[in-house]
C-alpha cells in the first residue's frame, strides 16, 4: 500500500452492534471505507479489505471465528471489546490482534490504530495495556525478569519500550523522543534482536512478562 492511499476496512460485526455510525468521516486522513461483514464472517475471504476490525462482546468466542474465516490470508485485525480482564486480552494480544477497549478510544484513536497495524505495530488503548501490565505483576519471578530485560537494553531503548507497550508507534514515540521516525525503527530493530522478539507484539510480551505466564 502506498503512504498516499487510504485504507478499505472490513467491519466484522453482528447487525446493529457497532457505535460509531459516523465512523469514517469524510476528511478521515487513513481510512476510505467500511466494508461491514457479519457472524460467521465468511465473507472475509473475498473481501478486499486492508484491515480487519472485530467488534465482539466475547473476544475468546468471537476471534478465534474471526480467523478461522480468514483462512490463508494475512489481514491485520483490531479487537474492540468491553471486555478487559487480563486473560481475554493478552489471549487476543497473542494471536497477533490490536485490542481497544470500548469507552477507551475515540474514532481518531480507532483510525490511527487501523493506520498502525498496515506497518506493523499492534496496537491497544490505554485499559488494554494496563490489562498487559497487570498480568506481568501477577508473576512471581515478574520482578526478576523485568530487570533482567532491562539490562539488556540502553536507557533509550527502555524509554522506547515503555511508549511501545502503552499502545504507541514509531511515529508517535518520535515525537514523544524528539527523535526521527526512522531512528526509532533502527532502535526497535536492535530492541527485537536483543530480545529474542519476532516483531513489535511479541517484543511487548517480553517487556511485559506476559509471554512466560502463557507458554504451555
Amino acid at each position: 500500500m502506498r503512504s498516499s492511499e487510504r485504507l478499505s476496512v472490513a467491519l466484522a460485526c453482528a447487525e446493529g452492534g457497532w457505535p460509531h455510525d459516523d465512523w469514517p468521516a469524510p476528511d478521515d486522513p487513513y481510512v476510505d471505507r467500511v466494508l461491514r461483514v457479519s457472524p460467521p464472517y465468511r465473507g472475509l475471504r473475498d473481501c478486499a479489505a486492508d484491515v480487519v476490525v472485530l467488534r465482539c462482546a466475547e473476544p475468546k468466542v468471537s476471534f478465534p471465528v474471526l480467523l478461522e474465516a480468514l483462512g490463508t490470508r494475512s489481514v491485520p485485525v483490531i479487537v474492540v471489546s468491553p471486555r478487559q480482564d487480563t486473560e481475554t486480552v493478552v489471549e487476543v494480544f497473542r494471536g497477533g490482534a490490536g485490542y481497544l477497549v470500548e469507552g477507551d478510544y475515540c474514532t481518531h484513536m480507532l483510525s490511527s490504530a487501523v493506520m498502525a497495524t498496515t506497518v506493523g505495530h499492534t496496537y491497544l488503548s490505554p485499559s488494554a495495556c494496563a490489562a498487559l501490565r497487570e498480568g506481568a505483576r501477577r508473576m512471581p519471578t515478574a520482578d526478576d525478569a523485568m530487570e533482567r530485560l532491562r539490562a539488556l537494553l540502553s536507557p533509550r531503548e527502555q524509554q522506547i519500550m515503555e511508549l511501545l507497550s502503552t499502545g504507541l508507534g514509531a511515529q508517535e514515540i518520535g515525537l514523544r523522543l524528539r527523535l526521527s521516525e526512522k531512528t526509532v525503527r533502527n532502535n526497535l530493530s536492535n530492541i527485537y534482536a536483543k530480545l529474542d522478539a519476532r516483531g513489535g507484539t511479541d517484543a511487548v510480551l517480553r517487556w511485559l512478562g506476559a509471554t512466560p505466564v502463557l507458554r504451555t
